[in-house]
Parts: structure tokens; sequence; C-alpha cells
């Protein structure tokens, strides 16, 4: 392992709620070869997550930077080949990291699901990544690495398979058990903020707004619904929900899919659109069939909605303050015992064949679970033998086959099944 930087990683973040679970997770998995340190704002605090972790991390250095101080996360990314963060919201608190790390050639995870930030940090920083061989990789936590290394899982079998490339495909969510995230919350009522300008909601709507080349992608299509003129047709507009009629049940929108399906369209971008030109890609939670599964569609896509009407004024914000978590909080250590998540991507190809890719793992997503997928891309970062170039990346084009491995090894599914 090169010796020409002080660390091979450093946690960003360490004292918040994930970066504590992330630090118990590397303290747990990482190997003994790999030289880690903690940063964060505060010195007692670092002193108080490292006293907490297993024997092992009890050497660990800590490092005391304010992540908005460029000169000081200037001197960190030139101290250590990766930095792994979970300091959030990214628009307000992470770009100065981003850039420092593209600047040094610093390899660099996080854990954002904002548009915008990613939007500005492709402009800010990928012609400089690419320059200096950093791989800048964002949405490495539940959003969006199930997303994405599914969707990618999903097009590896079908090429190997000969049969051809991806039509309309569409993410489920079968299963979700788990706490709701403080800093979740924060970056949507950050983001919420930033798209009253009018330039910044385009860029949040846009289907392809993380595209490399916006002008070479293809045109938006809606999936087809059912006659609007029946009864079903009339439900599902009344509600804003659908029936699927390849599964049978009713869905609606999956809170995370403005963001997920952004990453999964950049990565097709990335790869020369390897996922095919009809590639169209969507993300819904299942809810159930029959009169049952509908009631409980409708009132998804009716809490979704108040809750992202709610974000868009100030007034309302303010009241959804005091009752939303609030960051650097977290659920129960019980309710993280018995979080899991269950996810299907299915997908009819452009030869007419269909496929099942099953993304689940037995941890909560936005906590454990996250912690092990942030822990692992960080490791992968450090440890593998990766082939792609410098950039701003999504997770599946800058890990692949090797974060797949990595969390297949600590008891998450990735099984793809022609059906």
């Amino acid at each position: 392992m090169s010796t020409e930087r002080k660390f091979d990683l450093v946690l960003v973040g360490a004292t918040g709620f994930v970066g504590r679970l992330t630090a118990a997770h590397l303290a747990e998995h990482a190997p003994s070869v790999v030289r880690i340190a903690l940063a964060g704002r505060s010195k007692e605090r670092l002193e108080e997550v490292r006293a907490s972790l297993p024997h092992r991390a009890a050497e660990w250095p800590l490092i005391v930077v304010d992540t908005t101080h460029a000169a000081a996360v200037a001197d960190l990314a030139a101290r250590t080949r990766v930095v792994v963060t979970t300091v959030g919201p990214y628009a307000k608190l992470g770009m100065p990291l981003a850039s420092a790390c593209a600047a040094a050639g610093t390899h660099y995870a996080d854990l954002t699901g904002e548009v915008l930030f990613v939007r500005d940090s492709i402009d800010a920083n990928h012609e400089e990544a690419e320059r200096t061989g950093a791989r800048i990789v964002h949405a490495c936590g539940f959003d969006s690495i199930p997303s994405d290394l599914g969707v990618w899982r999903t097009a590896q079998q079908v090429a190997a398979d000969g049969e051809g490339t991806l039509g309309e495909t569409v993410l489920h969510v079968r299963t979700l058990r788990g706490g709701v995230s403080g800093g979740t919350i924060d970056s949507m009522r950050n983001q919420a903020i930033e798209s009253a300008d009018p330039a910044r909601r385009r860029a949040v709507t846009d289907p392809h707004g993380l595209s490399p080349d916006r002008a070479a992608e293809p045109p938006s299509r809606n999936r087809p619904t059912s006659d609007e003129f029946s009864l079903l047709g009339k439900v599902q507009a009344v509600t804003g929900t659908r029936y699927d009629g390849v599964t049978k049940r009713w869905v609606a929108p999956f809170f995370m899919a403005s963001f997920n399906t952004r990453i999964v369209r950049r990565s097709n971008a990335l790869t020369g659109w390897s996922y095919g030109r009809e590639f169209r890609y969507d993300e819904v939670m299942d809810t159930g069939s029959g009169p049952v599964g509908a009631v409980k569609a409708g009132l998804t896509t009716a809490v979704l909605g108040g809750l992202f009407a709610g974000m868009s004024t100030a007034p309302t914000r303010r009241v959804l303050d005091v009752v939303l978590p609030k960051p650097g909080e977290g659920p129960s250590e019980e309710t993280m015992q018995n979080g899991r998540f269950v996810m299907d991507v299915e997908t009819t190809t452009t030869t007419g064949a269909r496929y099942r890719t099953r993304v689940a793992a037995g941890y909560d997503p936005g906590y454990t679970g996250t912690a092990i997928m942030l822990g692992q891309a960080g490791l992968s970062l450090a440890l593998d033998e990766l082939t792609a170039p410098g950039g701003v990346l999504t997770p599946s084009v800058a890990f692949g086959e090797a974060l797949v491995s990595r969390l297949e090894g600590n008891d998450f599914e990735f099984t793809t099944t022609r059906r």
C-alpha cells in the first residue's frame, strides 16, 4: 500500500449519527493495514467517538476541521488517499471538500441525495478530477447504491445473455423498514429553499439534469397508463397513483426517486448509454393489490405531496421543523435492529426478455445499511484495483462489481433472474 500520504482514509463527520455508525463499521471490517483517521469540528466529540469503538481504533488520529474552510480542507485532502464524508446538507457544507479532493487527486465518497449539489459538483469538479485522477463519487448510501448497482447488475446480465439492452425499467420497493433520517430531511429542506429560484427549480425537475451531455439524451416519454375514461384510469388521475399491469399491484411514487433516477440515468450516459437508447427508468413503492392497495397508494402519495408542498414555503417549513427529525438525530437501537429493505429492478429488454434483480439487506436502510454502503465504498476506493477514470462519477461507474462483491460479503443480496 502506498505510503506517499499520511492516511489511506479519513472519515469526515465522524461525530454525527451516521458518521458514528460508519466509524464503527470501519473499526470492525477495515484491514489493519489501512491507515484511518477521524475528522470533525470538535476534538472532544471525536475523542468520545473513538473511545466507543473497538480497541483497534484506539490509535486512530483525530483531525479537527471545518469543512467550509477552503484552506483547511485542502490541507486535509492533501494528506489522505481517500475522503469519506457524512457532513450535510452538502449544498451548504460539502463543496469545499469535494473541490479540494478533485484538485488534490484524492478519491472521495459521500451520502448526498441533493440533485443541485451533484449538478454543481459536476460543473465545478468533473474536469479537474479527470485531470488529477480523483474519483469523486456522490450518493454512496441508500441514496443511491441499491438503485444504481441494481440497474447496473441487470444490464450486465442482459448483455451477457445477448438479449439487447434495457427498455422500460422500474425499481419496485417491496419492503422498507427503518428510521427517518434527520440529515435527509434537512437536505430536502435546503433543496426546497434553493428551488425557489426558477433556474434552480428547472435543474431539479429535469429528468436528465445530471447528464454529462444533456443534448444527447433521448426525449422524455411517459410510461403507458390505463385508459383515462375507465374506472381504473379515473382513480389514477385523481390520486396520482398507478396500477402496474405487470405486477398487478398498486404503486405510489418512491420518495427518493427524484434523486435516484437521475443518478441511474447519469450512469447510462457516462458509459456511452450502455443500458440502451430505449432505457426508461422509474422508481415506485408497491402498496398491494385490490382496493386496500389503492387506498394505501393514495395515502402515500398524499403524504409525500404534503411534505414536499410544506417544504416549499417558509411558514410551513417552520411548522414541519417542529415535528420532523433534526440533523444528527437517529432512530432507536430497536428500530435499527428491525430495519430491512427489499427492492426489485424489473425490466423488459429490447428483445422482449424480462429480468428481475433483487437488492435486499436486513439492515435499516438509512442508518446501519447506509453506514455499511459508505464504509465499503471508502474501502473500495482505498484498496481495490478500480478501472474507472477520474471524474464526478456514480457508484456503478466508479465501483461496479468490486462494490457488489463487498456488499454481498456483508449480507447484502444482488440476485438477477430471467423471468
